[in-house]
């Protein structure tokens, strides 16, 4: 088995008498989509924004490609190839697509020499138009953000994460609010994503459905603690994650 390249140990994080996350620990293999789950309030975002910088962690460490980034601001993780959306969509409105994917690649890749020097778009025009080709945004490129469906919208936060990242991206809810003939595009997406760039993959979502049809393994939390590590067809059928769904 290849060796992790994310490794999350012993994470904890309080918000003062409430303990939030408690004590996580899961590996995120190269290669793979792993989903997160678990009911609502059992610390899924909160353990998201002490991995990716938005919150530090009270302890625990955070290794990414076998160094440790635990405490990293969110723009030292992005630059060093950790990507992510949110459960809010991070587009720039006033911006066409094609702008919105290339801003996105600019921000976090070059340097100054390269910004003085080379041309305006940095030479990222090519990885753009791939970008847009592979999410089927092709007759939206020149349209702005603000003019596309919640559903495109959605995609190109997905793809501008994907941009700005060379590791790992992290999806917050990416079915969310998206309407089912949409969804369905974004699943085959993902799973599409994965097989031709190898592209790592790591999924908070609350639609069971989506997420077992994408997932090749599985992170079930409850109350701030890992409950279960498993694959789909394992945690589908464990006792203690049907519980633990049917208690809340």
């Amino acid at each position: 088995m290849a060796a992790p390249v994310v490794q999350v140990r012993g994470i904890y994080k309080a918000f003062g008498p409430v303990q939030a996350v408690n004590g996580v620990s899961f590996d995120v293999l190269p290669g793979e989509i792993l989903g997160v789950i678990g009911p609502n309030g059992c610390g899924k975002s909160t353990l998201f924004n002490c991995i990716l910088g938005q919150l530090k962690p009270d302890k625990g460490t955070v290794v990414f490609k076998g160094s440790s980034v635990t405490g990293w601001s969110p723009s030292r993780l992005a630059l060093g190839g950790l990507g992510r959306t949110f459960q809010l969509l991070q587009v720039f409105p006033s911006m066409t697509v094609r702008e919105n994917l290339l801003v996105s690649a600019q921000a976090h890749k070059g340097n100054v020499f390269s910004r003085l020097f080379m041309a305006p778009d940095l030479g990222l025009m090519p990885e753009v138009d791939k970008m847009i080709e592979a999410f089927r945004l092709g007759h939206l490129a020149d349209e702005e953000a603000g003019n596309l469906s919640y559903g495109q919208q959605k995609l190109l936060d997905i793809a501008m994460s994907l941009m700005s990242s060379s590791g790992v991206v992290f999806l917050d809810e990416p079915a969310g609010g998206v309407n089912l003939s949409m969804l369905a595009g974004v699943k085959d997406l993902l799973i599409e994503l994965n097989k031709k760039q190898k592209a790592t993959i790591v999924v908070i979502e609350h639609n069971m459905e989506f997420i077992f049809e994408v997932a090749h393994r599985i992170v079930v939390m409850s109350e701030g603690s890992v409950l279960k590590v498993g694959t789909p067809a394992e945690i589908r059928t464990d006792p203690q994650v049907i519980e633990a769904y049917l208690g809340h």
